[in-house]
């Protein structure tokens, strides 16, 4: 799958990246916000997204409501360290195919990664 990673983080866009990357998925862009991650989505047309919740700007989940907006057909995973229902919840509402929480574990993501490429 072609994946666009968005998260304010440095340390867990290259980690993500790696790990996608080892999974024999190919990383067309990284994002740093919220903002970043619509523009980037439309300018790329990703299979999938991992979207961060707290990024400064626009959140993930006000990011993955826009996406949805602009192609209800996007496929966007949401990883978070908050891992609070509530969360999950607005996630999925917002239109997330499943939510990861940090510390990512390796077969989790390529778990959730299959699985949204099923979807």
């Amino acid at each position: 799958m072609k994946i666009l990673i968005v998260d304010d983080a440095a340390f867990m866009r290259m980690t993500l990246r790696k790990m996608l990357e080892e999974f024999g998925h190919e990383v067309i862009g990284e994002a740093v916000d919220g903002n970043d991650a619509v523009e980037k989505y439309k300018e790329l047309k990703p299979d999938l997204v991992t979207m961060d919740i707290t990024m400064p700007n626009k959140d993930g989940i006000t990011a993955t409501k826009e996406i949805k907006q602009y192609d209800p057909n996007a496929k966007v995973l949401i990883s978070s360290a908050m891992g609070q229902e509530s969360m999950v919840k607005e996630a999925i509402i917002a239109g997330a195919v499943d939510f990861i929480v940090k510390p990512i574990n390796p077969q989790r993501m390529m778990n959730a990664v299959a699985k949204a490429g099923k979807s």
